[in-house]
């Protein structure tokens, strides 16, 4: 078995899975397998993927989940079932670069050298915004979109995920967790679980450096769309955004009753004391928030959330 495994969801993703599991095959480091789970493609995804494989059995295996558990869910599966010491996640309609996989693959490694193995460790990266033709859009997920991806403690977290998904290595640990509790029903995205599986009980780091081209389409579940763009989905619909709130409530409430048995006490205090955000006054609530960081990135997105908390 490679030193890592590449998990790759896939669904309907026929227009550009050949180019994204290529740019993968030419990695420059060679010791990885590609585990692609599909959720049940109706297009061309399969036959493609089965004619790659014929090229690289040794490199590409495919499972086809027998009913459609939606992407969250999905990766989440598909990482509680490996059997990697480190697992890379990966979309189906992204561009690899090269060196993508020895830079993370370094500096998990370098993590677990200063850390130990023992604990849940996750790597993620910037990543280079395209359009469908892979022209560039901007050199930076994080500057397009007014993201600080510096602020990874469990406070900021909670508020906000930082982790693109499709840039993500996680070590053993994560994949533990995952395999030996309950998967969640209520987490908002994959990368945002393995987020606070990271900062709850171990630790997250980021390469300040783009290792893949992300593909901007009309197909994207959730993509880059810029800051402006996200400024005006929120101001359009405060209803919706108070319902967002609300769901991070339940999943902090969730995650703190998967792993109540393991969780560190600081830890324990933070989750519990976010998800009672919910039924606290309008003073107090706002009041915990600024006092203990339970907030987003940049002045703006700050303002937003005191409006609609």
């Amino acid at each position: 078995m490679g030193t890592v495994a590449v998990i790759m969801a896939t669904y309907n993703g026929g227009n550009y899975v050949r180019q994204q599991l290529e740019s993968i095959l030419a990695s420059s480091f060679c010791d990885f397998e590609i585990f692609i789970y599909d959720d049940g493609s109706k297009d061309n995804t399969i036959s493609i993927i089965r004619e790659l494989q014929e090229q690289y059995p040794s490199k590409i295996y495919l499972h086809q989940n027998e009913q459609n558990l939606g992407v969250t869910r999905n990766f989440l599966q598909a990482l509680a079932n490996s059997t990697a010491d480190y697992i890379m996640l990966c979309d189906q309609d992204d561009v690899w670069k090269k060196d993508k996989i020895a830079k993370t693959l370094k500096r998990m490694k370098n993590m677990e050298s200063q850390l130990g193995k023992n604990i849940p460790l996750a790597v993620f990266t910037d990543a280079d915004i395209v359009d469908e033709n892979l022209k560039i859009i901007s050199n930076s997920f994080f500057k397009f979109n007014k993201l600080n991806p510096h602020k990874t403690d469990l406070a900021h977290i909670l508020m906000e995920n930082k982790l693109i998904g499709c840039t993500v290595m996680v070590n053993s640990q994560v994949r533990r967790l995952l395999h030996n509790y309950p998967l969640p029903k209520h987490a908002r995205f994959h990368d945002w679980w393995i987020a606070l599986i990271s900062s709850s009980m171990g630790k997250i780091s980021f390469i300040e450096e783009a290792t893949l081209l992300y593909r901007q389409h009309s197909g994207n579940l959730v993509g880059g769309s810029g800051f402006a763009a996200y400024l005006k989905s929120r101001l359009a619909n405060i209803k919706k955004q108070k319902q967002a709130l609300q769901s991070l409530y339940a999943q902090a409430e969730e995650f703190l009753a998967i792993y109540d048995d393991i969780l560190p006490d600081e830890s324990k205090r933070q989750i519990r004391e976010f998800a009672a955000l919910s039924g606290m006054g309008f003073m107090q609530k706002r009041m915990l928030i600024l006092r203990k960081g339970y907030t987003k990135s940049g002045f703006l997105r700050n303002l937003g959330l005191m409006l609609v908390v």
